[in-house]
């Protein structure tokens, strides 16, 4: 690519990047183009070059969070077809995306709660054909026996989907309630793992908890 090409492409993602922060922090009324520019490191004139409205740099934000989110979920819910060791890497990976910028998660909650209206044909698009493709590997999977046969299929990605984004989105506040150890910095690391065992265990058989240890009796006159 030339260098100039790779520089334009190169602000393009950091104007994406700071907008999904100030928009997630203050609202897409709240943030405006003048203090996204500034972040960034450029002019207003600069930033309408790429994205010339802020609707259009708007639908860019979520466009680039929902192509990943094309490409990693379906992956971590195929999964439920090949057992539970491969879902938990692949899991892992997709989750990270959010884990490693919960920013990501806070835009996307907003929109969902602040447009509903605007948001669900980008929906529609963007994740409707993937969730019926995960949908029907989870019947897949209950027709071979590996997942549970009361999971309702299209319930269970859509509480997936809220547990990610609420999860992620407000864990910075609600990581209070963790009662963390002084040394421990990152909490969402325990988040992170919770996440994955719910989902897991709701989608997967599992058997019986082993019975707790009974204490040997005490032998009269020592061992």
């Amino acid at each position: 690519m030339p260098p100039l090409e790779r520089n334009k492409r190169d602000v393009a993602q950091r104007i994406l990047d700071h907008a999904t922060k100030l928009f997630a922090r203050h609202g897409f009324v709240g943030a405006s183009l003048r203090d996204i520019a500034k972040a960034v490191g450029i002019r207003k004139p600069s930033l309408l070059y790429h994205f010339p409205s802020k609707d259009d740099l708007r639908r860019g934000v979520l466009e680039q969070m929902l192509a990943h989110w094309n490409h990693a979920v379906p992956r971590i819910l195929r999964a439920a077809t090949a057992g539970p060791e491969q879902f938990d890497a692949i899991a892992t990976e997709a989750l990270t995306f959010f884990r490693e910028d919960p920013d990501r998660a806070r835009l996307l909650l907003r929109e969902l709660l602040d447009r509903p209206e605007e948001v669900a044909p980008l929906v529609a698009m963007r994740v409707q054909p993937w969730s019926k493709i995960v949908c029907d590997y989870i019947r897949k999977g209950q027709e071979q026996g590996r997942v549970r046969a009361d999971v309702d299929p299209e319930a269970y990605v859509a509480q997936v989907i809220n547990l990610v984004l609420c999860g992620f989105a407000t864990h910075i506040s609600i990581s209070r309630v963790l009662a963390q150890a002084p040394e421990e910095h990152d909490p969402s690391e325990r988040l992170l793992r919770e996440m994955l065992r719910v989902a897991k265990s709701s989608l997967f058989e599992t058997g019986p908890a082993p019975a707790p240890a009974r204490a040997r009796p005490a032998i009269a006159g020592g061992a």
